[in-house]
């Protein structure tokens, strides 16, 4: 879904990066795999072609943020209303 971002943060030596993968377009989303000592982000289509994919050592990774794209209302949901 557009607005989707993962954020990465990884240990470069003697300093820290962040690197950021964003759905960049509606119908896109962010996918996370690990295994076998490597995490992957990869923005993939809505027919599952990747479009762009970031690799990282996972024994540098320091850290590892999912941002989902803000849901909005559906056509038929009601809305929510808190008693107080």
């Amino acid at each position: 879904m557009r607005g989707d971002r993962v954020e990465i943060v990884v240990d470069a030596g003697d300093t820290t990066r962040t690197y950021e993968v964003v759905a960049t377009r509606a119908g896109r989303r962010v996918d996370v795999t690990h295994g076998r000592g490597i995490v992957e982000v990869t923005e993939v289509t809505r027919g599952g072609t990747p479009v762009r994919t970031a690799r990282f050592m996972s024994s540098r990774v320091l850290a590892l943020v999912e941002h989902p794209a803000p849901r909005g209302a559906q056509p038929d949901e009601k809305p929510r209303v808190s008693a107080a």
